[in-house]
């Protein structure tokens, strides 16, 4: 197909230079059909993307490039172009009829939403057929999974994007097997096969490999060989890899007991969850999802009683260590993210820490109020941002705090490492430090252990350490602590 010529070309030189591990990438991958850029979050893969398709707009026959991005993200690339270049994107939305404009329009750069695409998938199937469009998605651990509708429409388009790139800091987002159908948008299954069940039999991270070593083994060669397989057309590097300085980044395991309100309470959940899930030494459910929900509320508990106690009037031994945290940080001149997945958290702990100034975000807010609550936490007056990950942990830069407390944490590898690097990026001058609030003796011990593996995990899958440097660190010992929650005396499948 001939490529499409406008009679006012838009200037399609970049405002600023790239860093030299930026254009080593872009030359790595600027003239493959596809590629995959796995930078680590906070390593400036937005600049990197800009450069391949002004350098496509240029210099090959793609005469459109589409940005699919998540919806809160969608104004962050608008402002990104108008930072890096003198492009003015267009942008795909819920008006349907502004949208017929952009379709039928000579936009270069078409920004839009995951959602977006399926919504409108009839008319960028016209569309893609009279131009020559290539895509860049951003954040593609978004199709992580290959029997959602989000991703099968996505495979369906695939074939008609001249060029295709994938990009996310976190490919692997909580398990190996999620690389699977973000590979297999870019190359049909070349390289990872076409049979994900066969693909997430010999990767999951399950709790059975704590009891069998023969598992264990199968697990690691096979979880060792991905990144080797994907490697022609995949580039990643992370913070460790020296390419560039950033502060230190430190960890630091904030321990407490229960109070004994809480404990009470606790104890109670807990055998309401052994009666509903455990029948003579078994799992009455196989279906791993329903057993992680009600994990969950043992979450709840150790996070704040209220969520699944109205009625309780004791406090949060985590509460009593928060006050403690904030009071220190906000002593010493600093600024700091509280992360919790409770939207009732984010309420009350703001009002509660309204004196440090506070800002919130969480899913239950607009998108306009999410971003006012970043400018203003931008300024000198506010302190405290306190987030849901769900809601706040991507696509961020918030290098004016350099401490980021996770009051709780689910069981999401993503939320963790998405949430923590919203400071540990590009820009930032001072010494980060990650507060984990552990209640001892509580279900937060599985969670620490649990995101530990399949952290390294991924690291391997990702090409991050080689087998012999995974093998010094593994522990698949979360199978033994959720067995010893649930009082389980045989192997469990819960796999979250």
């Amino acid at each position: 197909m001939k490529k499409i010529r406008l009679l006012k070309e838009p200037s399609l030189v970049a405002k600023y230079s790239a860093f030299p591990y930026q254009k080593e990438a872009f030359d790595a991958v600027k003239d493959l059909e596809y590629a995959a850029i796995f930078h680590e979050q906070g390593l400036g893969k937005t600049k990197i993307a800009i450069d391949i398709l002004l350098y496509w707009l240029e210099s090959t026959s793609i005469d459109t490039v589409l940005i699919v991005t998540k919806k809160q993200l969608v104004q962050n690339w608008v402002r990104e172009f108008k930072n890096h270049t003198s492009i003015k994107p267009a942008v795909l939305d819920t008006d349907k009829n502004a949208n017929y404009y952009v379709f039928s329009g000579p936009a270069r750069v078409v920004v839009t939403n995951f959602e977006l695409l399926v919504s409108e998938k009839e008319r960028f199937k016209l569309y893609l057929k009279t131009r020559n469009v290539g895509i860049i998605i951003d954040e593609s651990a978004k199709l992580k999974n290959p029997s959602a509708n989000l991703t099968k429409n996505f495979f369906e388009l695939a074939p008609l994007f001249k060029k295709r790139i994938i990009m996310t800091g976190t490919p692997v987002a909580n398990r190996p097997y999620d690389i699977w159908a973000q590979i297999y948008f870019l190359d049909r299954g070349a390289s990872l096969g076409t049979n994900f069940s066969e693909f997430k039999r010999a990767t999951d991270l399950s709790n059975k490999l704590s009891t069998n070593e023969d598992l264990q083994e199968n697990f690691e060669n096979h979880v060792s060989l991905i990144f080797k397989k994907i490697a022609p057309f995949s580039v990643r590097e992370t913070k460790n890899s020296g390419i560039i300085e950033l502060p230190d980044k430190r960890y630091i395991r904030e321990e407490v007991d229960f109070t004994r309100e809480q404990e009470t309470l606790y104890d109670q959940i807990c055998e309401e969850l052994k009666i509903e899930v455990i029948k003579n030494g078994k799992l009455i459910e196989d279906d791993s999802s329903a057993i992680v929900k009600r994990l969950l509320r043992l979450v709840q508990v150790a996070s704040n009683p209220r969520l699944v106690d109205e009625a309780y009037r004791g406090v949060s031994a985590k509460e009593i260590c928060l006050d403690s945290l904030l009071a220190k940080i906000i002593a010493a001149g600093e600024k700091c993210i509280v992360w919790s997945n409770f939207i009732e958290n984010v309420d009350y702990f703001t009002k509660k820490y309204s004196e440090y100034g506070s800002v919130k975000i969480h899913g239950g807010m607009k998108i306009s109020d999410r971003n006012q609550s970043v400018e203003r936490f931008r300024t000198d007056s506010y302190r405290v941002l306190f987030a849901t990950p769900a809601s706040a942990k991507e696509g961020l830069t918030l290098t004016m705090a350099n401490h980021v407390i996770f009051y709780d944490r689910g069981f999401s590898l993503d939320d963790y490492l998405q949430a923590q690097d919203r400071i540990h990026r590009i820009s930032q001058k001072k010494t980060c430090y990650v507060h984990n609030i552990i209640l001892n003796g509580s279900i937060d011990e599985w969670v620490d252990v649990l995101l530990q593996a399949k952290q390294n995990a991924a690291f391997l899958a990702q090409g991050d350490m080689n087998l012999s440097e995974y093998q010094k660190v593994a522990d698949y010992s979360f199978g033994d602590i959720i067995r010893y929650i649930l009082s389980l005396n045989q192997e469990d499948e819960t796999n979250e």
